[in-house]
Parts: C-alpha cells; sequence; structure tokens
C-alpha cells in the first residue's frame, strides 16, 4: 500500500477537528458508506474522521451514480465532522471552492459545476463530490463529505474526463490528499461559522456554467441561460424572461 503519512495527516487536521481519526484502506466498497455506518453505531460518541481507500468498489456519486477507478488512477476519500450549523444550503459548493483553491491556487485552469463537479472549461470532468448526512441523537448532523478526484482520465474515450496528471506529471493520490485534505478540513469548519455567503464570492470567479445556455431534468424548468447562484447556493437560471432558481436535489444540469 502507498505511504498515505497518516500520521501527518490526523495532525494537520486535527488543528480544525481536534480528536479527528485517519485512516488509510487498501480497498473498501464506499469510504462514504463505511463513516455513516461508523457515526450511526458511535451516535454521541462520534469523533470527527477521515477515511481514505485506495480502491473503491461501490463508490457513490450523485443521484446514485458509480465512481469506480483502478489504484492509482484516482484519489477517493471522505472526512466526516458534526456541523452544528442547522442551514447547509451551499455546503457542496464550499467543498468545491475549497478543493479547488488546494489544487489550482492560481484559478488558472480548474472551474467548478453547480452543485459538486470539478471540471475544466473545455466541460472535461476531473472530479465530484458527494455529501450526506446523519444526526446524532440529541445533537448536531454529521456531515460525511465524499471526495473523487482524477488522477489519470478513465480509459473509455466517451466520457468527457481530464486527470489531474496532465497539469502535474508524477502528482500520486498521498500528495494530493496531504493537499487537498487539510484545506477541506479548514473551510468545513468556516462554512460551519459562515455559511455559504464565506464562500459566493471564491466560487462566482470558478462557476463554469455562468452566462452558458443550460438544460435541466427539471420538467419545469427544461433550459435557460445560467446567471450565477443565489446566497444561499441555489442555481439562478433566465428561462422565457424571467429568473428562476434550482436547487440542489433530483435536478441534473448540463451546459447545451
Amino acid at each position: 500500500m502507498q505511504d498515505w503519512r497518516i500520521a501527518e495527516l490526523r495532525t494537520a487536521l486535527a488543528t480544525h477537528w481536534p480528536g479527528l481519526v485517519a485512516e488509510a484502506l487498501p480497498e473498501i466498497g464506499s469510504t462514504s458508506t463505511e463513516l455513516l455506518l461508523r457515526a450511526r453505531e458511535a451516535g454521541a460518541a462520534f469523533a470527527p474522521c477521515l477515511l481514505v481507500a485506495e480502491r473503491q468498489t461501490a463508490g457513490r456519486g450523485r443521484l446514485g451514480r458509480q465512481w469506480q477507478s483502478g489504484v492509482g488512477d484516482a484519489l477517493t476519500f471522505s472526512l466526516a465532522v458534526a456541523l452544528g450549523r442547522a442551514d447547509w444550503s451551499g455546503l457542496s459548493l464550499a467543498v468545491g471552492v475549497a478543493l479547488a483553491e488546494a489544487i489550482d491556487p492560481a484559478n488558472a485552469w480548474l472551474r467548478l459545476k453547480w452543485p459538486n463537479d470539478l471540471w475544466l472549461a473545455d466541460g472535461r470532468k476531473l472530479g465530484g463530490i458527494l455529501v450526506e448526512g446523519l444526526p446524532l441523537p440529541q445533537g448536531p448532523r454529521v456531515a460525511v463529505v465524499g471526495v473523487g478526484l482524477n488522477l489519470r482520465a478513465p480509459a473509455d474515450p466517451s466520457l468527457p474526463a481530464a486527470g489531474l496528471t496532465d497539469f502535474e506529471p508524477g502528482l500520486d493520490a498521498p500528495a494530493l490528499l496531504a493537499r487537498v485534505a487539510p484545506a477541506l478540513a479548514a473551510a468545513l469548519r468556516r462554512f460551519d461559522t459562515e455559511g455559504f455567503s464565506g464562500f459566493a464570492a471564491a466560487f462566482a470567479t470558478r462557476d463554469v456554467l455562468a452566462g452558458r445556455p443550460i438544460r435541466t431534468t427539471d420538467p419545469a424548468l427544461p433550459a435557460g441561460l445560467a446567471d450565477g447562484v443565489d446566497s444561499d447556493g441555489a442555481l439562478r437560471l433566465r428561462c422565457d424572461g424571467r429568473l428562476q432558481r434550482v436547487v440542489s436535489g433530483e435536478v441534473s444540469v448540463r451546459p447545451n
């Protein structure tokens, strides 16, 4: 198994989430499923946890999509923390901002696609985010943030995807985790205090949909012109001369 430098990682993340547990596994079905199970079993004794796997056999994306990759082809991990904030609106966008700024701090090439993907400007996908929640008994909810980032583009040519090694040859999963995990931990702490408002301006600078014609899976709003996001992270869509809101959930959005 690769050297994940777990002790160093734990120390870096515990700065933001004291008592955090970190673990690396060679293979698992889904890191997020495992952390949801652990949180449910721990209840009020839950401790923040980061779990990374070299390979996930049942990785999950938004709307039930599967995420699969070979060993070394991607970084797949989940971070679970208890958030006292009741309103999680825009959380996946805040996570995206944290990841993008850690990977491409100069904002040169990495963009964000509402509500939970990392893209290149040409529409190729580099990664995805899945946020799930679990209430604790007589306490806050646990946010389980699952992250998948391509190091190498999938071999299937029909998939419009790219890999981070296209930009940083030699980059491996442990080095990438050491860069993004502390940034994610810090962002979750900041979100707990500020909500999406603390990330809105940064998201706007990377919004790949802004100003583009898009289509949605919502029959009531099949198409329109993307006009950024609201203060709560809802997508603004100009349709038939009116400004509409699209909230994350069962709606999928793609550029025309």
